[in-house]
């Protein structure tokens, strides 16, 4: 139910509140949260404190030491804010704290919250700290609006997207601490994002034999034949191109080795080479079916290198890292889509497209729990505007105010 009154006073409480939204945003900024290490419960902390002092409960959901150390991080607290304002769907609200290390180039504080230009500077700025400020901003007016409504607001702040989310929603998820009905995560604010690709990681190790260099045909080079499986790999990439999916925003599969090691020295023979590749599916593959033909390349490649004179054949050996699904378009996508769409061209004074992204994301955790979720929140259009993963990003300040409106404009509707 539309009420031009209730959206006029959401967006007159965020607009009177917006400094304290972005000094809250350069406090998150500004605690490192660079993942490796992921060392990410004191931002939890810190987030907690926050909330904590607007009169909310927070559950702290610490991750067992264990798992943390055995997914390669060091500590994950993740949060669950839960508003009730009675009988009704529960809508929850995803961002997470964790983001990719710095890196060089940086012309700004990566950790500094500066804002300069009409814009906050900082790693996560954009991708994702901005959507706590976005989420817990537009939950507070929803508050403040003293209104009847029907359902719960929960607020997910996780820390593990990433390195694929298992420990972050995953986690909560799998242990029965939220069921949610529908669910928006972070994301731009000039699109709703109703799909995304899935990802398949594996690492390969190509295992020959170490010899000297100045009699290599007693040797069997792992790195000649790895050659042998990268060219094979990459001809794959050729062959995606003629597949197409049918989603807006998502073109076509590719594959990418982004990580290659090997060898001990330059005059020994390499006798063993281990790379990692990374392939994205489209929602319309079948990630058994692209993981056995990755392997089968993989295996085949290798049998067709034909090592030296006294040399042996060489050893594959091929291991999952990662198996992200791919996010479809769902009907039960509808109300949150129309919702947002709508109160976007009224706030932003643009129509905002439902689309897909070749991103993959923790939305598809949600999904494979029967949670219908969109993604939706702070930031421009596209990724690279926000240099988002890259130095120097940064999020314009009309575009947090902006999407806290949308978002708290399309919490009032979808609980009314």
């Amino acid at each position: 139910m539309n009420s031009p009154t209730d959206h006029a006073r959401l967006d007159a409480w965020i607009e009177a509140h917006f400094d304290e939204q972005v000094r809250f945003l350069q406090a998150l900024i500004r605690v490192p949260t660079d993942t490796p290490p992921g060392d990410n419960a004191p931002h939890a902390r810190l987030t907690a404190e926050w909330l904590q002092g607007w009169g909310w409960t927070v559950e702290q959901h610490p991750v067992p030491d264990a798992e943390v150390r055995a997914a390669g991080l060091t500590s994950i607290i993740n949060l669950i804010v839960r508003r009730r304002f009675g009988p009704g769907p529960t809508l929850a609200l995803n961002a997470h704290g964790d983001v990719v290390p710095p890196g060089p180039g940086w012309t700004r504080d990566p950790y500094g919250g500066e804002v300069a230009e009409g814009r906050i500077w900082g790693r996560a700025a954009a991708v994702s700290k901005s959507d706590f400020a976005t989420y817990a901003f537009a939950l507070r007016a929803l508050e403040a609006l003293q209104v009847p409504l029907h359902g719960t607001v929960e607020l997910h702040f996780t820390y593990d997207e990433e390195f694929g989310g298992e420990l972050g929603p995953g986690w909560l998820l799998r242990h029965g601490l939220t069921r949610p009905d529908l669910l928006i995560a972070a994301g731009f604010a000039h699109q709703v994002v109703v799909a995304h690709n899935g990802c398949l990681q594996l690492e390969v190790t190509v295992h020959g034999t170490m010899g000297h260099a100045a009699v290599p045909d007693s040797s069997t080079d792992a790195l000649q034949a790895a050659s042998h499986i990268l060219q094979a790999l990459y001809a794959l990439n050729r062959d995606y191109l003629q597949i197409h999916s049918t989603v807006p925003g998502i073109t076509h599969p590719y594959l990418n080795v982004g990580w290659i090691e090997g060898g001990t020295n330059t005059n020994v023979v390499p006798g063993r080479v281990t790379l990692r590749l990374d392939r994205r599916m489209i929602p319309e593959e079948d990630p058994a079916e692209v993981e056995a033909q990755l392997r089968a390349t993989i295996a085949q490649a290798a049998a067709r290198y034909d090592p030296p004179r006294g040399g042996r054949d060489v050893r594959v050996e091929v291991r999952r890292l990662l198996l992200a699904h791919a996010l479809r378009p769902s009907p039960a996508q509808q109300p949150l889509v129309q919702a947002l769409q709508r109160h976007a061209q009224e706030v932003l004074g643009e129509a905002i497209p439902a689309v897909g992204t070749p991103l993959y994301t923790d939305v598809r955790l949600y999904a494979q729990h029967g949670v219908a979720g969109v993604i939706y929140g702070a930031g421009p259009a596209t990724v690279l505007e926000s240099n988002a993963k890259r130095a120097d990003e940064n999020l314009r300040l009309t575009d947090l105010l902006g999407a806290t409106r949308v978002v708290a404009r399309a919490l009032r509707d979808l609980l009314a």
